[in-house]
């Protein structure tokens, strides 16, 4: 079974920055499924979930994001899984906002949560789709950037940013990362 966790912060005061971004794609998924009501496991807020087809377990880890490894980790020790079931959805300030981008594999890219789940799983053979978040050039102040909410002008293109982010999840699910780059990556004319 798939393990889809979509990174951020935990707490009202974060939910609706940039840095939620995962979050929010999880979110979205259960909405669709009718899974909106979860429960707190293993450090993290958990829903079961039908996407594509293929059950799945929903995750956003409690932990912050820096320390999102040791909560995806023990949501794959109690399931039984690997990280070959995961799926993270992540930020990425280096992609221009709107962008998506899916990866069968790779490197945090410094990205602080992607670097915690490499370090505590000890691998980065893991799916993840990333989310872009940069308009024009990258902030000197890239945490504050990250840690603030979305402005208002940018709020409908995150939210069909978050809706394709769905629909790539649904995508990889159900036909993998090859057929879900095919399909996603890349900016949105």
């Amino acid at each position: 079974m798939k393990l889809v966790v979509g990174l951020g912060n935990p707490g009202e005061r974060y939910r609706r920055t940039r840095h939620n971004a995962g979050f929010m794609v999880v979110d979205a998924l259960a909405s669709r499924a009718g899974a909106p009501r979860g429960r707190e496991e293993a450090d993290a807020w958990v829903a079961e979930a039908e996407v594509g087809g293929e059950d799945v377990r929903l995750a956003k880890p409690l932990t912050f994001m820096n320390r999102s490894g040791v909560a995806v980790a023990r949501l794959l020790e109690a399931s039984g899984g690997s990280p070959a079931d995961l799926v993270v959805v992540v930020d990425d300030v280096a992609l221009e906002l709107g962008t998506l981008r899916v990866r069968e594999r790779g490197t945090h890219g410094g990205h602080n949560g992607l670097r915690s789940l490499i370090d505590v799983l000890g691998t980065d053979e893991f799916a993840r789709l990333r989310l872009g978040l940069r308009k024009g050039e990258l902030p000197e102040d890239v945490a504050g950037y990250v840690l603030a909410d979305f402005p208002p002008e940018d709020v409908l293109v995150v939210q069909e940013m978050v809706g394709l982010a769905a629909d790539a999840v649904t995508c990889l699910v159900k036909y993998g990362a090859v057929e879900t780059m095919n399909r996603f990556n890349g900016p949105r004319t």
